[in-house]
């Protein structure tokens, strides 16, 4: 059955206060991975069956990459890659059904267009997160996956989560099953690391409240974008769209602003059949598609952005009036900081010529690390398989010794051995049946085995396959 918050806290423990129960399956993180894994479950689950499962945010609330809802800004993926349609268009959580809720169907039909605003589609994913509050404890922090033997045999029969509210009270709470979707680490270059904290330089994660934090203690009137890609091209837009007349300076390591290939064939890489295709490759095969097929989500940007930053560049050559600059083919060297502004030493890549600038604040637009789940679970290390590691096999389960009863599952990190789309919200709701399949034992959902016969089955064919 589904536990309302109350008993999610009910079912935790706080340390010291003797064991709680068992949960059948904790999901870490309540983005959009683990609710389109929440909505699985509940549309998959037998009526009344004794199932209890629940969620653990570090957020106070449900938000999507709240720090870069930007005006204007757009999905780069199709609004039918929702939560729940490539599995179960029938469902009431759907992006349509959603907009048929909020009375918008017919004014969304009339916009023409597959790609919703970003703003739009965290207010969907708002909207199904509302329905599962009673099965997501907010505001905690998970600091540690802990396992906990089953009588004097050593089996690993369950699992110890401890997690951190905002007092700092500690809670545990066992799950037979851990599902571990914690997202990304903000990616800081070297250069940056050490002034990680500073006011004037933050990461693109915190844009928006780190930029509006910086305008209180005054104007903010010349900034440098560090970045290669599309959150580096958003901001970009949206500091020139600002009051105030704000110069910026776009730093790129790539020699120019390159655009996402979004084509149809490409675009394959994103299909769930693909992860059958490249899960079943030699690792030196996987590693060779990954890069070939990078320019669909690394250091690239959608075509109408590079479009519209390079009228906004030509539109200065017209008027003469400089007011920002794209450094392509550099890289800031040298940072220093202080109360007042940052200093940069930007250097060409190509012949090293060096230019001395000061701006109020440096944004990192420049990515994010996928390591989190690492340390989060390092104290399970002794239970894996030695020859996988942290690698999960198909069903995005890591293999465990034998013995083990307890189950892992990764989201959004297994993208070495399951592609590109596994970081994206292309496969949410084909990887959420797989998991609830595994974890439910209903056989629904497996990994579906490539047929030899069919040409796009062909690993000829699948090389020139993929992005969202």
């Amino acid at each position: 059955m589904l536990y309302s918050a109350s008993t999610c806290a009910a079912n935790g423990a706080r340390v010291g206060t003797g064991a709680p129960p068992v949960l059948d399956l904790l999901g870490i993180g309540f983005g959009p991975s683990n609710l389109a894994l929440a909505v699985a479950l509940r549309e998959m689950l037998p009526q009344q069956a004794p199932f209890r499962f629940g969620f653990i945010e570090k957020k106070p609330g449900f938000v999507w990459h709240g720090n870069m809802l930007l005006d204007n800004s757009r999905m780069q993926i199709s609004f039918l890659k929702d939560l729940v349609t490539m599995r179960n268009p029938a469902s009431r959580y759907t992006f349509i059904n959603y907009l048929h809720e909020r009375e918008r169907l017919l004014d969304f039909i009339n916009t023409r267009t597959f790609y919703p605003s970003r703003y739009e589609f965290n207010d969907y994913l708002s909207w199904v997160a509302a329905d599962f509050a009673d099965s997501c404890h907010y505001g905690e922090e998970v600091v540690s996956v802990e396992p906990e033997s089953a009588g004097g045999n050593g089996a690993l029969a369950c699992l110890r989560v401890t997690s951190r509210a905002a007092d700092g009270a500690l809670t545990v709470r066992r799950a037979r099953n851990v599902v571990v979707s914690v997202g990304g680490a903000p990616s800081i270059p070297d250069t940056f690391v050490p002034l990680r904290g500073h006011a004037r330089v933050f990461h693109s994660s915190s844009y928006l409240e780190s930029l509006e934090r910086l305008e209180q203690s005054g104007p903010v009137r010349r900034v440098a974008v560090i970045g290669s890609g599309q959150s580096a091209a958003e901001i970009f837009l949206d500091l020139h769209g600002r009051e105030g007349n704000i110069e910026v300076d776009l730093v790129s390591r790539a020699p120019a602003l390159k655009p996402a290939d979004d084509s149809p064939f490409v675009n394959e890489i994103f299909n769930p059949r693909y992860i059958d295709y490249l899960f079943s490759r030699a690792p030196n095969e996987r590693e060779q598609l990954l890069s070939e097929f990078g320019n669909t989500n690394y250091a690239v940007v959608d075509t109408d952005l590079i479009e519209a930053i390079y009228e906004v560049l030509y539109q200065q050559k017209v008027t003469g009036k400089a007011r920002h600059r794209l450094l392509a083919g550099c890289e800031a060297r040298h940072a220093e900081a202080d109360a007042d502004g940052v200093r940069l030493d930007i250097a060409r890549r190509d012949d090293g010529a060096h230019q001395l600038q000061r701006y109020d604040a440096v944004i990192l637009a420049t990515g994010y690390r996928r390591e989190l789940h690492q340390s989060l679970l390092a104290p399970l290390a002794s239970y894996l398989d030695d020859a996988k590691g942290f690698q999960a096999d198909r069903d995005y389960r890591l293999q465990m010794a034998p013995g083990c009863q307890a189950g892992v599952f990764l989201q959004g990190c297994c993208e070495a051995t399951h592609g590109l789309s596994d970081t994206l919200l292309s496969v949410l709701a084909v990887r959420a049946q797989e998991i609830a399949a595994a974890v439910l034992g209903t056989g629904e959902g497996e990994p579906r085995v490539l047929a030899p016969e069919p040409a796009r089955s062909r690993p000829a064919r699948m090389a020139h396959a993929g992005t969202h």
